[in-house]
């Protein structure tokens, strides 16, 4: 049996703008009914193998810990105080195992926002490379490619190993120019680095060890005052924000005796742009993808997304279009890994828009900003069955609640009061006040706020079962 890790820690921003900050394109059901990272653990379905281990960083820890539970499959989540790269979040696993089930015991490091589509070829190749691992192999799968394609890093094989589907790793290379990445497709002894491994453990932090020792101590030494709070492990913040920044590829595969590559031909995508997404995606006999209210007249090849509004296109073809609650993305399909640039010019004016949605989830549920003008905001507010806000007060905003379905247990500086549908309750500023759904179905409520200052960082939390007080 093998531990799946899952990496679940990155911010897509090249599918702005459904992948963000808070919500990045792992937790989005962008090819089906499941988000990227749930189907990442359905592909295990069949595996023998231990319970998941899911390291993401903290603002999306709710809800990955949500997604989890809608699978009801055993699973542990751990959070990155801050982003060290993949040798480092890698170590951490391997320290974690470890310490649970011994140092034999083999890791399969997996990327939660990958595609895979045949299941069959994909279980038959991890199969192959657990037997590897468990000879002391460090394993890694490489893509066998269906074109010259430069947005990937290439694996370059070498002598065959232990059977005619396995290879000695002779090199990791950089992403090629147009030329190259020909000349590598044509060779056969190219394979794209899919980013995926399997090995022991402890082979894995022995090699760590040798190569980056530097690595190895910042995590030990995180690990060491690790802490557990609900449904995640919390590793030292100081100490892992200490640990150098480096892939596992440079720390430890470019410079093991034991790196192997096995080919994997499975339908493998990892969804880093639109183009891609429209590449994996069911389309009509134009070669449009169209999801939500699209329509079209003498338009082809496009990938057509709106979640609130219909969106109309006419008499072009090869575009993205993509419409949410608050932005619009309009690019050729050629074109869509220059997206980050609009994320990096939104990031330079501290635009709110690369981080949050309009709809911003919360553990105890959501809410989404229906309007707002000088000293006033309206929301939308949905609280789960059985769930709380934090014990809180405001500064600068008063609150108006308006009960629109559902029983709301209201709590104003010590007196409860239940309100109902199309019932209301006033909490003034400075008011020390609470909200709990007591009923078995959703809590769906307005929310009008006042004042002279509105952020989310206008709240006092006294109390919070989610451990943010």
């Amino acid at each position: 049996m093998f531990v799946p890790v899952i990496m679940a820690g990155g911010s897509g921003t090249r599918l702005w703008p459904l992948s963000r900050g808070n919500y990045p394109k792992q937790f989005i059901p962008l090819c089906g009914d499941h988000s990227m990272l749930q189907q990442t653990l359905l592909r295990l379905n069949g595996l023998d193998h231990k319970p998941a281990l899911v390291i993401c960083n903290d603002d999306n820890r709710f809800l990955a810990a949500e997604q989890l539970r809608q699978l009801a499959k055993p699973s542990q989540v751990m959070l990155e105080p801050v982003g060290r790269n993949t040798a480092p979040a890698i170590a951490l696993a391997a320290l974690e195992a470890v310490a649970h089930y011994g140092e034999d015991t083999v890791l399969l490091v997996l990327a939660a926002d990958h595609v895979i589509k045949n299941t069959d070829a994909f279980h038959k190749v991890i199969a192959a490379g657990e037997q590897l691992a468990l000879q002391g192999k460090l394993v890694t799968f490489g893509i066998v490619p269906t074109h010259a394609e430069t947005g990937y890093g290439y694996i370059r094989r070498g002598e065959t190993v232990n059977s005619d589907h396995a290879y000695q790793v002779q090199a990791f290379v950089e992403k090629p120019d147009a030329a190259t990445a020909q000349a590598y497709l044509e060779s056969g002894q190219y394979y794209w680095n899919s980013g995926m491994f399997m090995f022991k453990a402890g082979r894995y932090l022995a090699e760590l060890a040798v190569h980056r020792p530097d690595i190895l101590a910042a995590c030990q030494a995180a690990m060491a005052v690790k802490t557990t709070d609900l449904d995640f492990i919390r590793v030292g913040k100081a100490e892992f924000t200490a640990c150098p920044d480096d892939s596992i590829d440079y720390a430890v595969m470019e410079k093991t005796a034991d790196a192997v590559v096995l080919p994997l031909d499975a339908g493998w995508n990892d969804v880093g742009g639109f183009s891609a997404l429209w590449d994996v995606a069911s389309k009509n006999t134009e070669g449009n993808v169209l999801k939500g209210d699209v329509l079209v007249h003498q338009a082809s090849n496009l990938y057509a997304h709106t979640e609130d509004k219909l969106v109309a296109v006419v008499g072009v073809s090869d575009l993205v279009v993509v419409n949410t609650k608050d932005a619009v993305l309009v690019a050729h399909k050629d074109k869509t890994q220059d997206v980050k640039k609009i994320v990096d010019q939104l990031k330079q004016a501290n635009r709110s828009e690369v981080t949050f949605h309009r709809e911003v989830y919360r553990p105890w549920g959501k809410y989404d900003s229906v309007d707002n003008g000088q000293r006033f905001q309206v929301k939308r507010i949905t609280v789960k069955p059985g769930a709380k806000l934090s014990v809180q007060m405001h500064h600068h905003r008063a609150e108006h609640w308006i009960v629109v379905s559902g029983t709301a247990c209201v709590t104003i500086d010590g007196k409860e009061q239940l309100v109902t549908e199309n019932q209301s309750v006033y909490i003034p500023v400075t008011a020390v006040h609470a909200l709990e759904n007591p009923g078995k179905v959703p809590l769906e409520l307005i929310e009008v706020q006042s004042g002279s200052y509105l952020g989310e960082d206008d709240i006092v939390r006294f109390e919070d079962r989610y451990g943010r007080s």
